[in-house]
């Protein structure tokens, strides 16, 4: 009979201990489990995120980054803006005084072979998010000429000429002429002649005019037009537009 009290007493004290112990393990796997879950949905929600944000930036509106002072006073270094990237999608072209982003590979720029493609990719998603300064191939400027026009500096009273008129250019840089360079270019269809508004400190398409091309920007190569600044925050709201080119009239066939 003691032997069996005994027993019955060790069983009795070993059941406490027993029950924590195997709670304790269910536990400490249950919230395993449910850490592993958390992280994983956070890194899905955070890769989902991410492409969401490169899709509209693609196909939408795409921040960039202004890495030069080519476009000031408009546009100043450091500013972050936003390229509607729908303004030229639907029939629309680019018209004198739009100040856009194109792609000037070809035509600013020389085609050369391609580098590290991972490399390119990843600087590629981070300029299209407006994180870093865009690719060398990406400028920013204003559309002084398009498709037949005849763009022509300078008249006697030293200003820029459009199909025969003379462009008031308020948006140039205190300081600035219109060009220190002579020219009379006629755009060919399908292109555009594009100028910094800091004509002393813009590389455009009048350093082309000797290459081929002649610093001309075919329409394709347009991303999109730069109708927002999203940064600094003292700068926040619409770029503002120009009737500098209001009273243009279209190239005439004598102008060409």
């Amino acid at each position: 009979m003691d032997t069996e009290a005994q027993h019955m007493e060790r069983d009795r004290s070993s059941s406490p201990t027993d029950g924590p112990e195997e709670g304790s393990r269910f536990t400490h796997v249950t919230d395993s489990r449910v850490t592993s879950m958390s992280w994983g949905r956070t890194v899905f929600l955070g890769m989902l995120c991410t492409t969401a944000l490169l899709l509209f930036s693609a196909f939408v509106l795409q921040p960039f980054l202004i890495p030069s002072g080519s476009m000031e006073p408009t546009l100043r270094v450091g500013d972050r803006v936003l390229v509607n990237k729908l303004a030229y999608r639907f029939g629309s072209e680019p018209q004198r005084g739009d100040v856009v982003v194109f792609d000037g590979t070809g035509s600013f720029v020389r085609e050369t072979p391609g580098g590290n493609a991972l490399g390119a990719f990843v600087r590629g998603a981070a300029a299209s998010l407006g994180l870093v300064e865009p690719a060398g191939t990406d400028f920013v400027k204003r559309v002084v000429g398009v498709g037949g026009d005849r763009v022509v500096c300078c008249d006697q009273r030293g200003r820029l000429e459009v199909n025969g008129a003379p462009v008031d250019e308020e948006y140039l840089h205190p300081g600035d002429r219109p060009s220190g360079v002579a020219f009379d270019i006629v755009v060919p269809p399908g292109t555009l002649w594009m100028m910094g508004d800091h004509r002393s400190r813009s590389r455009d398409s009048r350093d082309h005019l000797g290459q081929p091309g002649g610093g001309m920007v075919p329409v394709d190569r347009v991303t999109g037009r730069v109708d927002w600044l999203g940064w600094p925050l003292g700068r926040l709201g619409s770029l503002e537009g120009t009737d500098a080119f209001a009273g243009i009239r279209p190239a005439g066939p004598d102008h060409g």
